[in-house]
This record gives structure tokens, C-alpha cells and sequence, in this order.
């Protein structure tokens, strides 16, 4: 089977190279807000979806033209590349995937893409990569890159740049390893598993809160754009990358842990937006316990459930695993030893007591066991082909399909 990969190191580039990219990403950022206004302009009038091939004529004639002559400094294919990237964010709305397309922003995700891998050379043994109209670039090489070059992202985040080498390569098709595991997810215990297993939270925010508090402060109280409001800006910056990272880190580790040494793992189809939502209401009909549930918000963003969720889907796919995702409802407050299904089961947040049969345990693990035995079902009933009940979903992954049907 086929795996597409990516490998994100940090470049290590010189000041010209850091102008000159720069300007290849407010070139593309620039091509992408002067079709998005030409879609606009063009549906206004009742005009139909200018295709790609139409727009890349534009693209030309806006490089060719007087007042946009600096476009010719940045290499074509990634001009060519936002344009497509525009189609797809289109394609995206039109299909109920997204929102309609903005305009991007100076400062927000400042990237540019280059699609052609015949123009990139990749020099592992010196740690460098040739990029078009770059050159040679030095990178930081924390790990080899495996399998067929396919395209290459250069990114800008809190101040450094970062390339991300997209590769294709042939592995063995993957055999299930280890045994089914519901997971519970929460705030006290990130992750509970139904073997009895504890993943502690990390609260990279929290950890780092009262510093970016500070820092942002610190930032409200310059004169906006001056040189010293930007320096601000860069650390403000800087510690969001830093929790981000932090996050991140923890959820790479946690999940691959998880999908090494188990074959399907059963998980709350947990809808993390509607969990989140502010409690202030409006002015005619005040929200109440609004500080509590701002608390409560951050603390449930902190986690990146979502990410972690993610995460353990591609991994369990590479290992030809299953994810499974189940309804929440009712899992903490259900025995499993006698089924009975009462709120007052669970009569604190951490200890579960059902009122029918006396069992008790830990209400996490009775939630991660629920969790399981409802993927288990899931699991039977999308095997044997029945029709699945409304309540939930199961997401399977397709490599992880085929080797448990076999």
C-alpha cells in the first residue's frame, strides 16, 4: 500500500532568502484575494464559477501587466498553486464541507507551495533542500526523510520559517496489533482507557497562561505598529507556538502509544464546538455561571481532543487499525455490570455507584467500558453489513477495514 507523508523541519535560511520569501508569500497571498474579489465580482453580475484554467489566463496577464510587473519575481507554479487553492475552497462551500472563502491576511498563515517535484533537490547528507528562485537552503534535520519526493510548503510561524516535504512511498500492507480499547476522554484525566490506563493532562495553556497574560498586556500598552509594539507582538507570538507545541508534542506521543499496541480503539463522538460555547447570552437575556463556564471552555480547549482524535485516525489507519467512534450520551451514567442507566449513578465527578446492583469503580473507567462496548457493536454491525443505528457514527480506516474483514 501506498503512504503519503510529510516531514516538517525548521529552515535555517539567509536574510536575503527570508526577504525573498517574504515576497513569494504576499505574492501568493495577493493572487489568492485578487481572484477570490473576481469570483465575487463575477457572481454578482450573475456570471457562473470561473475554473481554474480562466483564472491561471488572469494570472498571466496580471503578471504581464505594468502595475503588477513585481509578480514575475516570485516563481510561477506557487502563484498557480493559490489559484487552485482558491477552486478547492470554493469546491469546498459548494459541497457543504466549509464556509465561503475570505480574504487572507498579511501576517496569518503566510505560506506558498511548490507542486512541481522535478524543481526540488533534496540533499539529506548536508541538510539542505533547493527550492526555485531560493537556492540552497540549510534545515534543521531532526529525522530522515523516507519514500518519493511529491511537493514541498514553505511556512512562516512566530517568526521562523518551515518547510514540510510531502513524500509517497510503498509499505507493507499493516496487520492489526494488540487488542479493542475504549478511551474516556475529560479534563482531570485527559484519557482514560478501558484497561485501566491514565493519561494525566498536560494544560500546555494553563501552564503558560499568566506569562501570555503579561505578554499581551505588556503589547496593549505600545503605540500600535511601532517598533516596539512588534517586538511585543513577537512574544506573544512566541508563547502561543510554545503551547502549541507543547500540545502538539503531547498528543503525538500519547497517540502513537495507543494505536502501537492496540487494534481498534473506540472513542466519544465528542462535538468539541457545541461543548465550548460561551454561556454570556445577550443583553434582553443574561447567561448565568458565565465566569464558571469561561473556566470550564478553556479548560476543554486546552486538551485539543479534536487533534488527539485526528491524530489516532491516520496513525491507526498506517497500522491497519480501526477508530471507532461512538454516542456520548448516557456512558458515564450507565452500570455496566446490570445496564441500569440513572443521573444518580454517578454521584460525584470521579466516583460512579450504580443505585440498582452497588457496583462502584472509577467513573472515567466505566465510561471508557462503555465506550467499548458500544464500538464493539458498531464495530459487528459494520462488518456484517446491517444498518447502523442513527444515534452514532463509525469511522473506520480503510486499510484497517480490509484486514479485519479478511
Amino acid at each position: 500500500m501506498q503512504r503519503l507523508q510529510a516531514f516538517k523541519y525548521e529552515l535555517m535560511p539567509t536574510g536575503e532568502q527570508q526577504r525573498l520569501m517574504h515576497r513569494f508569500a504576499g505574492s501568493c497571498r495577493f493572487v489568492f484575494n485578487q481572484a477570490l474579489a473576481l469570483q465575487q465580482a463575477n457572481r454578482e453580475a450573475g456570471g457562473k464559477f470561473i475554473g481554474y484554467v480562466a483564472m491561471a489566463r488572469q494570472l498571466t496577464a496580471w503578471r504581464n501587466s505594468t502595475e503588477t510587473v513585481w509578480l514575475k519575481e516570485a516563481p510561477v507554479h506557487p502563484l498557480q498553486h493559490a489559484l487552485k487553492d482558491l477552486e478547492k475552497a470554493y469546491r469546498n462551500f459548494f459541497e457543504q464541507r466549509a464556509d465561503f472563502p475570505r480574504f487572507k491576511r498579511k501576517g496569518q498563515r503566510d505560506s506558498f507551495r511548490y507542486p512541481d517535484p522535478k524543481q526540488i533537490k533534496l540533499d539529506q547528507a548536508n541538510c539542505r533542500i533547493f527550492l526555485p528562485k531560493l537556492g540552497w537552503l540549510r534545515y534543521r534535520n531532526s529525522r530522515p526523510v523516507l519514500g518519493e519526493l511529491r511537493n514541498v510548503t514553505v511556512s512562516l510561524s512566530a517568526g521562523k520559517w518551515h518547510v514540510s516535504i510531502q513524500t509517497r512511498r510503498e509499505v507493507e500492507t499493516p496487520l492489526p496489533q494488540g487488542r479493542a480499547v475504549g478511551i474516556d476522554l475529560g479534563i482531570a484525566r485527559f484519557a482514560t482507557l478501558s484497561d485501566g490506563t491514565v493519561y494525566a493532562p498536560l494544560n500546555s495553556f494553563k501552564r503558560h497562561e499568566t506569562a501570555l497574560r503579561k505578554a499581551q498586556q505588556a503589547m496593549s500598552r505600545k503605540v500600535k505598529f511601532s517598533a516596539n509594539w512588534k517586538k511585543a507582538k513577537a512574544r506573544v507570538q512566541r508563547l502561543h507556538a510554545r503551547i502549541g507545541n507543547a500540545r502538539r508534542d503531547y498528543l503525538h506521543k500519547t497517540s502513537t502509544a495507543i494505536s502501537q499496541n492496540h487494534a481498534m480503539v473506540c472513542i466519544e463522538d465528542l462535538q468539541v464546538r457545541n461543548m465550548s460555547k460561551s454561556a454570556a447570552g445577550t443583553t434582553e437575556q443574561p447567561g448565568r455561571n458565565v465566569r464558571a463556564k469561561s473556566g470550564l471552555n478553556k479548560a476543554i480547549l486546552d486538551q485539543g481532543w479534536f487533534e488527539f482524535r485526528r491524530q489516532l485516525d491516520y496513525k491507526l489507519a498506517w497500522r491497519g487499525g480501526w477508530l471507532v467512534t461512538v454516542p456520548p450520551q448516557n456512558t458515564s451514567r450507565t452500570c455496566p455490570c446490570c445496564g441500569h442507566v440513572s443521573a444518580d449513578n454517578r454521584q460525584t465527578q470521579a466516583r460512579f455507584a450504580c443505585v440498582e446492583c452497588g457496583f462502584e469503580d472509577n467513573a472515567d473507567v466505566v465510561g471508557a467500558i462503555n465506550v467499548l462496548r458500544a464500538g464493539h457493536a458498531r464495530f459487528a454491525c459494520e462488518v456484517s453489513g446491517e444498518v447502523m443505528p442513527p444515534a452514532a457514527g463509525t469511522h473506520r480506516s480503510d486499510s484497517g477495514a480490509a484486514q479485519c474483514r479478511a
